[in-house]
């Protein structure tokens, strides 16, 4: 069967293809290639750059030619990378072997051995996963979950005056507003946006078990310590890590993994209170020609967006999980478990992103009904009772708080004349009283 993406095992690489293209430049096998291929060419330079006496004759107008082996690297250059890992059965060898054959097509034969040199494949892998998630957050995460959040914020402040009935256990509470409500989730993603500054994109350069042992037995007079610190923080952009064993701690990347879950459980909170509020009828839906919103009842609007959002989510965060838990432990100085494992971080922040365009998808679709949200709050009078309460309890009348439980808990529904009659019974002046029949659902809203 020809492969494509009706053929797709993923829904990444099939149904969703398309919502999630920006990744493949940083996460497909061809993303993780050429970002190898970049560390590889800028260690090469960094070593002319020292310099190393053997590559004293490595001209540096040479650098813009050699660098565009990375910068113009295509499908095709892919291929012939992994056609030599058929037979190397190694990874990031047949990317210093492709390197290496390119230098004796440029002529650069003679220095082609500084390919590579003295490292192990973790110090290009533990650079070029760190830089290609680095770029996919902030060139693709960050600018649709900045869309999703200032989306929130415009809804917060239009919605800011609409007062709403609340709901704690289910059942009517005092009253809030509907923007407010929005402001909540705001606050929250503002929470664990932050901690997106705090935490480095960590790095492991030092040779095989990271301590530079080849380094320093071939130029024992050369600061490696200094050299990678300059190569990994000044060159790469990255922060290096030391000491280390073979490999990245990614005690780090799983911060931000964890960041990233964390902020998905507060969107997960955000699509089912939508989604409950257009159960309630308190949101209608934008209704697009043509779409269907049930194969057996034409009526549906269902609120699928904020469904597929939450669905999404939910899978991201299992292996947001996996991730964060499993990358920083390895026995003893390395072992391959993180291998397998760093290839699928695209997945989770995949389905992240699946779900931040759900969401603004379903957000967009919102029309506040505001005749349901006041007729809740008109059939709700028994909640303006705490506010009655608590201005008896300031004027020192007694057992307020029975006085109302007696009138609340009767099976009888409280109305406006019903609050009314228990306001003009109360033993008080009828300044106080006037004070208490000014409340009403509409107004007891608090700050």
């Amino acid at each position: 069967m020809e492969l494509n993406s009706l053929t797709a095992i993923s829904p990444l690489d099939g149904r969703y293809r398309q919502k999630v293209d920006e990744l493949d430049q940083y996460f497909s096998e061809f993303g993780l290639i050429k970002y190898r291929l970049m560390v590889e060419i800028e260690y090469f330079i960094a070593l002319c750059n020292i310099p190393l006496p053997q590559l004293n004759d490595f001209k540096k107008d040479d650098f813009k030619v050699l660098r565009s082996i990375y910068e113009d690297f295509e499908i095709q250059d892919a291929e012939k990378v992994k056609e030599r890992e058929k037979i190397t059965n190694h990874d990031v060898k047949a990317v210093e072997y492709f390197l290496k054959e390119r230098f004796f097509h440029e002529g650069w034969g003679k220095w082609s051995e500084f390919i590579h040199f003295g490292l192990t494949s973790q110090d290009i892998n533990n650079t070029a996963i760190p830089l290609s998630i680095k770029d996919a957050m902030i060139n693709v995460y960050f600018p649709v979950f900045y869309e999703l959040r200032e989306t929130l914020a415009n809804f917060a402040d239009e919605w800011k005056d609409i007062p709403m009935l609340a709901r704690t256990h289910g059942q009517p509470a005092s009253p809030t507003r509907l923007g407010k409500e929005i402001e909540v989730f705001i606050a929250r993603i503002d929470g664990q946006m932050k901690y997106f500054g705090q935490i480095p994109y960590s790095a492991k350069f030092g040779g095989a078990t990271g301590n530079f042992n080849a380094h320093k037995v071939a130029y024992p007079e050369i600061d490696w310590i200094s050299f990678a610190n300059n190569f990994v923080n000044d060159e790469l952009g990255l922060q290096r890590s030391h000491p280390t064993t073979q490999i990245e701690h990614y005690d780090n990347l799983a911060a931000l993994l964890d960041n990233m879950r964390r902020i998905n459980v507060i969107l997960i909170d955000l699509a089912r209170d939508i989604w409950t509020y257009v159960s309630m009828d308190y949101f209608k839906q934008k209704i697009k020609k043509g779409e269907i919103g049930s194969s057996a009842m034409p009526h549906k609007v269902n609120p699928i967006d904020f469904e597929n959002g939450e669905g999404n989510l939910g899978y991201a965060n299992a292996i947001f999980e996996h991730l964060s838990m499993k990358l920083p432990i390895s026995r003893l100085q390395r072992d391959l478990t993180d291998s397998t494992v760093l290839r699928n971080i695209g997945v989770p922040i995949g389905h992240s992103l699946i779900a931040f365009n759900s969401l603004l998808k379903g957000l967009n679709k919102l029309i506040v009904n505001t005749d349901k949200i006041n007729s809740d709050l008109e059939n709700n009078w028994v909640i303006v009772s705490e506010a009655i309460q608590t201005i008896l309890r300031r004027e020192g009348y007694p057992k307020p708080y029975e006085a109302l439980l007696d009138l609340t808990r009767t099976n009888q529904k409280i109305t406006s004349e019903s609050i009314a009659d228990f306001i003009e019974n109360l033993d008080v002046s009828d300044e106080l009283k006037t004070e208490l029949k000014a409340i009403t659902p509409f107004n007891y809203t608090g700050f």
